[in-house]
């Protein structure tokens, strides 16, 4: 694991990573080396020369005079304060690009403590590399950089610290997610999911950091009636599961519920969906992984506000036991739904999730669902913007403002009322489809009819930001990303 510290001391690393940003000045460029003096003049003669821009993502090593190796990382234009994005995105193309080295000095404009937490979180994000699986290779497989420290005036600060602290925490469990997205289908079963989300609680602290655990499994599933997870998991032989994940500080001044869709596997059941790009689908459960991540970081924080997480988990498979388009399930609570598509198979074990995740007798003040739940998320907002779809626009404002501080991309969508007949089915409550144009707000109509209309929630969207399937870029490594997990967490600490 990288380690993270702040200093304002001497520099003892080996590499010392600078901002580069493009300017209006004679040279084109300048260096922002924050709160670091340093003789800039010969430096940027070379980098003229060697035709660096300092746009974003760009990482340009040169050998040292001080340290053995300067990195100048891209911010873009030159401005007069940057953005915590801006700053976390360069400092995670830097750290990416530092993976088999000892220890580095990231001295990046921090003009305030928004701005050193950003450098950190975004250098610590970068610093992951995931290995496991790797065999032969291994040994050629560089491991991410060992140490990175921040340099800033403000390190003596008192909430200097603490700021580190919480990118630590932060970055811990994003690459908990990332992991979980990243490790086959073979090796990340329904049970196996379980089995780590157990072990990620006990090594959390458990019951003393106010954390527990439960899980149900395909007897009580289906004894309980849980249809939906039953339906999609019942053509696979992984059975299916149901996590419960809880966070109860005495403190709580509010209570949220999590769900995540948790599709271990995809294949669109008997609805097979075309081989090309299959193997994306072990990210289907990334909205479960982020949901259960999440809830483990607030707890790490130690945040006065209860959390109740469900991550109905199954794997969707063809067999002779596979639901057939036209079944017909009825999901926990009551309601009967014609599957007509069991490709579309997230918002069912999501609208058992929903309904149980609202039947405890503690009060909710809001609860938000996280999938990988539509292709059409990918057509209408692509590879790097989630959706939002909601029933209160005041909790959508308030999550919208979480994400302009986490710096993940979130969009506003409605749910129009005229594409709700769409789902209407002449032998069930509802279909599981509805008209194909639209298709991402159908299935947030679709989800709407299981959460009470004076419940507070939010349906997020990431099918496209979930999984990287492009190159590196900023903190974002190829894979699992862990997006929608720093939203939830700033969220938890507004409320």
């Amino acid at each position: 694991m990288t380690t993270l510290r702040i200093t304002d001391g001497v520099i003892k690393d080996e590499v010392l990573v600078l901002g580069l940003a493009s300017s209006s000045s004679k040279t084109g460029l300048v260096i922002e080396s924050g709160d670091l003096s340093i003789d800039t003049k010969s430096i940027l003669a070379s980098l003229v020369e060697m035709g660096a821009t300092g746009n974003a993502d760009e990482v340009i090593k040169v050998p040292g005079a001080t340290v053995r190796m300067l990195v100048f990382t891209g911010l873009g234009k030159k401005a007069s304060s940057y953005s915590p994005e801006v700053l976390r995105r360069a400092a995670g193309a830097a750290s990416r690009a530092l993976n088999g080295l000892t220890g580095a000095t990231f001295a990046l404009p921090t003009d305030s403590l928004n701005s050193v937490a950003a450098v950190a979180e975004g250098a610590a994000l970068g610093a992951y590399v995931f290995s496991e699986f790797k065999g032969s290779s291994k040994s050629e497989h560089k491991a991410a950089i060992k140490s990175i420290t921040v340099f800033s005036k403000l390190a003596q600060s008192s909430e200097a610290k603490p700021a580190i602290a919480r990118a630590r925490i932060i970055a811990d469990y994003t690459f908990l997610v990332r992991d979980l997205i990243n490790t086959p289908p073979s090796h990340l079963t329904p049970d196996s999911f379980s089995k780590k989300l157990i072990a990620a609680v006990k090594t959390a602290g458990g019951a003393k950091a106010g954390l527990k655990v439960s899980v149900l499994d395909e007897k009580e599933l289906k004894t309980q009636g849980f249809g939906g997870i039953i339906g999609v998991g019942q053509g696979s032989a992984n059975p299916p599961r149901l996590l419960h994940i809880s966070y109860n500080p005495k403190s709580a001044k509010k209570r949220f519920a999590f769900v995540g869709k948790g599709i271990t596997f995809d294949t669109g059941g008997l609805n097979l969906k075309p081989g090309l790009g299959m193997e994306a689908m072990k990210s289907d459960m990334s909205g479960a992984a982020a949901v259960c991540a999440a809830t483990l970081a607030i707890a790490a924080l130690k945040l006065p506000i209860a959390i109740e997480t469900w991550a109905p988990l199954a794997e969707n498979m063809p067999s002779d036991k596979a639901t057939r388009p036209s079944d017909i399930i009825t999901i926990f609570g009551g309601k009967t739904i014609e599957v007509l598509n069991p490709d579309a198979e997230g918002r069912l074990v999501l609208a058992d999730g929903l309904v149980k995740a609202q039947s405890s007798k503690n009060k909710l003040d809001g609860i938000i669902d996280v999938a990988t739940l539509t292709g059409a998320q990918v057509i209408a907002l692509g590879t790097r913007t989630s959706a939002v779809m909601t029933n209160s626009q005041e909790f959508s404002s308030e999550f919208l403002t979480a994400c302009a501080e986490s710096g993940e991309q979130f969009w506003p969508m409605p749910l129009p009322q005229e594409l709700r007949a769409s789902l209407d089915s002449p032998v069930a409550d509802m279909a599981n489809i509805g008209d194909k144009s639209g298709g991402m707000l159908v299935a947030g109509l679709f989800l709407k009819e299981f959460v009470a209309p004076e419940l507070p929630w939010l349906h997020l969207d990431i099918a496209g930001p979930a999984f990287n399937t492009a190159a590196a870029h900023g903190y974002t490594p190829v894979g699992g990303t862990g997006v929608a997990l720093r939203s939830l967490v700033v969220l938890a600490e507004m409320a």
